[in-house]
C-alpha cells in the first residue's frame, strides 16, 4: 500500500475548508463595512432628543393654523399647493426636504417660491424610486408637515398628524 501526499488526501481539505469560509466571510463583512456608511448615529443625540418637542410645536401649530398640502412633482419642477383653513396663505417662502431612509446622497431639499396664490414651486431631482421621507415647513420654522411619501404615486398630501 503506497501512501498518497496529504495534499491528495480528502480529508485536510474538507478540514481546512471551514476555517477558510470563515477567513473569506470575515474579510468580506470587512469590506463592507468601510464601504458603506449608514450614517444612523449622531454625536448630539442628546440635543437632538431635546429638539423633539420643537419638532412636536411646530406640528402642534400646523394643526391649529388648519395647514395642509399638496406636493405634485414633475420632470422639471415640483408644486405645493398650501391651503391655510380653506384659504391661500401668503407666505414668504417654504423649504421642501426629501430624505432618503438609508442613502444620505439621495437627500434633497429645495426652497419654494410662490407662483400663484398658495402655489409653490421648486427644482427637483428626480427621485428614486422608493419611499422618501418629506418635510414641509416654512422660512421662519414656526409650523412643519411631514409624511412619507411612495414615489410611485404621483403626488403626496400632507395634512398635520
Amino acid at each position: 500500500m503506497t501512501e498518497n501526499p496529504w495534499y491528495r488526501e480528502r480529508w485536510p481539505w474538507i478540514l481546512m475548508s471551514g476555517p477558510a469560509i470563515v477567513v473569506v466571510a470575515g474579510v468580506l463583512t470587512a469590506v463592507i463595512a468601510v464601504r458603506s456608511f449608514d450614517g444612523l448615529v449622531v454625536d448630539d443625540y442628546y440635543k437632538q432628543g431635546l429638539g423633539v418637542n420643537r419638532v412636536t410645536e411646530r406640528e402642534a401649530n400646523a394643526r391649529s393654523l388648519g395647514i395642509s398640502a399638496l406636493v405634485q412633482p414633475n420632470e422639471e419642477r415640483t408644486r405645493v399647493r398650501v391651503v391655510v383653513g380653506g384659504e391661500t396663505p401668503p407666505l414668504a417662502g417654504l423649504r421642501l426636504t426629501l430624505t432618503h431612509p438609508t442613502l444620505p446622497g439621495e437627500d434633497q431639499s429645495i426652497a419654494l417660491t410662490q407662483s400663484a396664490p398658495g402655489i409653490y414651486e421648486g427644482a427637483l431631482r428626480p427621485p428614486p424610486r422608493t419611499i422618501l421621507r418629506v418635510r414641509l415647513e416654512d422660512t421662519a420654522s414656526s409650523w412643519r408637515l411631514a409624511g412619507l411619501w411612495r414615489t410611485k404615486d404621483a403626488s403626496l398630501r400632507l395634512a398635520p398628524h
